[in-house]
């Protein structure tokens, strides 16, 4: 017969989906069978119903207070995780490119050619674009970690290899290994200004979930091209595992996106938030047949950005029991640190994290924390046991498990250890895995 433990008894270190809180996990229980009294379950109600619009509504205004997202900002919940952002952003942004591009060049040509027909211009606009994306169109990607990495090769397979820059491969600096960012004059950025038009977007991963690297602040090579993008190239971030852990000032990216499952909430949501001015009707995106014509493809209606705008995320069937998860995570966050915002949750973060990798540099003949110290994830502790010797590495995990503190495996393709120490990880939590750390290394010393 198997063994009940409460879920006080149990830590859990995993990298996602990962913990959320309790009190939040309770009251969906209840919301789940019976909402409000209502009778029917919040997984049952209709998307388009009062009760989930409330349940949008409110979970937008948290976000904001959170965030302190400006009024220039529109807050998207998309589905297909961060994984389908990859896409997204790729396919989005690039259409937006096009159309700034289409509507400039339709005027120039109307101006120079009063005479022509509409087709005739479209003729002419159309050859323009194809020689503006041959020399012109580039996508910058910041490779520092496996989502990264993902991510780029995504890009590479929708519009082709040669439209991506890879700015930055982390690996080429540290033994063909991620683990280190490094300094960003090494970064060969498309260049901006002076009659360089620079990359539609610069995509950059905040936290390499995999690999433990987190980028310590927004990378100073870009805050020139921040702001308005028609000063230089929207920045998208990837936030999905260090999401409403710390303060971000949104106003530095055209697009920050996050899957609710690695600190937020569970799967089947995605956060989105977009600059209006990437969206219709500041850009719509051009005619489906002119993108065909350029050798790319319209945005699937279901990533599409403007769509989901203008539907209130409401275009197709919206997991409002999922919405509703991520909008209470929030909802306790703002209660939380009322008066302080995401600073209190950030000082719990790295008093966590400082917690843990104390304990790792306190015993260097045991331990190998992965990543270089200056750009250690608060979220995501990566290490290895005795240089990565497999028989120790299990016996660390079997010590861990007998003691309730789980989800420590590594990621498949790199191995070792990972303590996940997302927003829901208590620091009792953590208090009981340095206690375990310190045990383990001095019986081994013993």
């Amino acid at each position: 017969m198997a063994t009940t433990r409460s879920r006080e008894d149990v830590h859990y270190f995993g990298a996602g989906p990962a913990p959320l809180p309790s009190v939040v996990l309770t009251e969906a229980a209840e919301a789940l069978v019976n909402y409000k009294g209502k009778g029917l379950g919040l997984a049952e109600i209709s998307h388009r119903s009062g009760d989930a619009n409330d349940v949008l509504r409110e979970t937008k205004e948290n976000l904001t207070t959170l965030l302190n997202i400006p009024d220039n900002y529109e807050i998207l919940f998309m589905q297909s995780g961060g994984t389908g952002e990859f896409s997204a952003v790729v396919q989005n942004l690039v259409s937006a490119w096009v159309e700034k591009r289409r509507k400039a060049t339709d005027e120039q040509i109307r101006k120079e050619h009063p005479g022509l027909s509409d087709k005739e211009v479209e003729s002419k606009v159309i050859a323009s674009l194809k020689e503006q994306k041959e020399k012109e169109l580039k996508l910058d990607y910041l490779v520092t970690g496996s989502w990264s990495l993902k991510a780029s090769q995504e890009a590479a397979r929708l519009i082709g290899d040669k439209y991506v820059n890879v700015a930055l491969d982390a690996r080429a600096h540290n033994d063909k290994k991620f683990g280190k960012i490094p300094a960003e004059d090494t970064w060969k950025l498309t260049p901006t200004g002076k009659g360089k038009p620079g990359p539609a977007f610069v995509y950059f991963c905040d936290n390499e979930t995999v690999d433990g690297v987190e980028f310590p602040s927004f990378p100073k090579s870009l805050e020139s091209q921040t702001g308005d993008e028609a000063d230089g190239p929207v920045v998208v971030a990837d936030m999905s595992s260090n999401f409403l852990s710390r303060r971000v000032d949104v106003a530095k990216y055209g697009v920050i996106f996050a899957g609710a499952q690695k600190n937020v909430g569970v799967a089947g949501i995605t956060i989105a938030i977009v600059r209006k001015s990437l969206l219709a009707p500041a850009v719509a995106s051009p005619p489906p047949h002119i993108l065909r014509e350029l050798g790319l493809a319209p945005v699937p209606i279901v990533l599409d950005y403007s769509t989901a705008a203008k539907n209130n995320s409401l275009y197709n069937t919206l997991p409002i029991f999922n919405l509703w998860i991520a909008g209470r995570v929030m909802k306790k966050l703002v209660d939380d640190y009322k008066g302080k915002g995401l600073a209190g949750q950030e000082e719990i973060s790295h008093r966590k994290a400082e917690a843990i990798y104390g304990a790792l540099d306190k015993y260097p003949n045991v331990y190998r924390v992965v990543p270089d110290k200056s750009v250690r994830s608060r979220m995501n502790i990566c290490f290895r046991v005795n240089g990565g010797d497999a028989e120790r590495e299990k016996e660390f995990l079997a010590g861990a498990e007998a003691r309730l503190l789980q989800g420590l495996k590594g990621h498949r393709s790199v191995g070792g250890m990972r303590a996940s120490s997302y927003n829901a990880v208590s620091e009792d939590a953590v208090h009981k895995l340095v206690a375990y750390l310190e045990h383990f290394a001095q019986a081994g010393q013993a």
